[in-house]
């Protein structure tokens, strides 16, 4: 059963903004960067329903940071959406590991 919480809406946020800027990074001419950014997006998105992926939610979250970062720096498209996701996976894996508690987010 999956529960409902801040957390799980951040995390879905920040995985379909990533997910919808490596679509729109396909059409353009940084086409690697797209594909790799779609499907470790889509891997996120299915981790955070799913228990049994072999790379952990926490571990794909950071591999697509990483993404977005290459991104960022390689690529000239969509720029505010890639800065949007990078922030909110951040700020997700910040709130997860406990570096930050707020209260009633957890």
């Amino acid at each position: 059963m999956i529960t409902f919480s801040w957390i799980l809406l951040i995390a879905l946020i920040g995985g379909i903004l990533a997910l919808v800027d490596g679509i729109r990074r396909l059409s353009g001419n940084s086409k690697l960067i797209g594909i790799i950014e779609t499907v470790v997006a889509a891997l996120f998105l299915v981790s955070l329903f799913l228990p049994g992926i072999p790379f952990g939610t926490l571990a794909l979250a950071v591999a697509t940071i990483i993404v977005l970062v290459i991104a960022l720096v390689v690529g000239r498209r969509s720029r505010g959406i890639a800065i949007a996701a990078l922030v909110v996976l951040v700020v997700w894996v910040v709130l997860v590991n406990h570096w930050i508690v707020i209260p009633g987010i957890r």
